[in-house]
C-alpha cells in the first residue's frame, strides 16, 4: 500500500465544507480516509460533501459547530469518534477574517473574535484531539497558518496576521511536545490562494497586483492547498514534525 494513503484512517476537517476546507476534505476522502467535515453554516454544502463520499464508498459524516465557542471542540472530537470510530488526523482549517480594520480603530470586541475565530479555536481543537491521540500513541495534526503570519498580512489585518503567527508558534511548540508521544503536529501558510476569501476581502486590482509578484505569476488552488495537506497527514511525512510548509508560489519563503 502507497505510504500517501490513508486507508483505515480517521480525519477531522474543520471548516471542512467550504473552500480550502472542503478541497482538503475531499481529497483525504479520496486517500481512503473516513472524514468528518466540521462546518459553522455551510450546511448545504457539508451535506453534499458527505454524500458525495458515501457516494464512492467512503465513510464521512457532517458536524456543525461554533468552535469559537468552549465545550464545541470536545463535541465535534467526541462526536468524530463515536460517528467514525476514532481520530487519527486532525485538520485545523477553520477560521477566517472576519472583516479589516485598522488597530488604531479596532474595538475590544472585534479583537477578541479574531483571535478566538483562528487562535483560541485551533487550540481547543487540538486540545480536545490530543486527550484521544496521547491515549493511543498517534495521530497527526495538520493547523492553517497563512503568509500573511510571515509578511503581516494586508491592511486592516493585523490581528488576523498575529492570530496566525500565533498558530506557528503553537505548531512547532506542539510538535516537540507530542513528538516523543508519536503524534506529529505540521502546519501550512498558503499565500494567495483563490477562493471566496479573497472574493471577500481584497479588490480585484489587489489581487492582480499580488499576483505580479508571484513568481510562478497566478494564484493558487485550494486543491494545492488539499494535496499538501494530505501529504503532510500521511506516513509518506512519518519524519516531517513542526514544518511549516510555505504554499504560495514562490512568492517568499520562511
Amino acid at each position: 500500500m502507497s505510504k500517501f494513503r490513508l486507508d483505515g484512517r480517521v480525519a477531522l476537517v474543520t471548516g471542512g465544507a467550504s473552500g480550502i476546507g472542503s478541497a482538503i476534505s475531499t481529497v483525504l476522502a479520496g486517500q481512503g480516509a473516513a472524514v468528518a467535515a466540521h462546518y459553522f453554516n455551510s450546511a448545504e454544502a457539508a451535506e453534499a460533501l458527505v454524500a458525495a463520499a458515501r457516494i464512492r464508498g467512503g465513510r464521512a459524516l457532517a458536524i456543525q459547530a461554533d468552535l469559537s465557542k468552549p465545550g464545541e471542540a470536545d463535541r465535534v472530537v467526541a462526536a468524530t469518534i463515536e460517528g467514525l470510530g476514532g481520530l487519527d488526523i486532525l485538520v485545523n482549517n477553520a477560521g477566517f477574517l472576519v472583516r479589516r480594520c485598522p488597530v488604531a480603530e479596532m474595538p475590544d470586541e472585534l479583537f477578541r473574535t479574531i483571535l478566538d475565530v483562528n487562535l483560541t479555536s485551533t487550540f481547543w481543537m487540538c486540545r480536545a484531539a490530543l486527550q484521544h491521540m496521547l491515549c493511543k500513541g498517534s495521530g497527526s495534526i495538520v493547523n492553517m497558518s497563512s503568509a500573511a503570519a510571515f509578511a503581516g498580512g494586508g491592511n486592516g489585518a493585523a490581528i488576523y496576521a498575529a492570530s496566525k503567527a500565533a498558530i506557528v508558534g503553537l505548531t512547532r511548540a506542539l510538535a516537540k511536545e507530542v513528538g516523543p508521544k508519536g503524534i506529529r503536529v505540521n502546519a501550512v501558510a498558503p499565500g494567495q490562494i483563490a477562493t471566496q476569501f479573497h472574493d471577500r476581502f481584497s479588490t480585484p486590482e489587489g489581487r492582480a497586483n499580488t499576483v505580479k509578484t508571484i513568481p510562478q505569476g497566478r494564484e493558487g488552488t485550494a486543491e494545492e492547498v488539499a494535496y499538501v495537506v494530505a501529504f503532510l497527514a500521511s506516513p509518506a511525512a512519518s519524519f516531517v514534525n513542526g514544518e511549516i510548509a510555505g504554499i504560495n508560489g514562490g512568492m517568499w519563503f520562511h
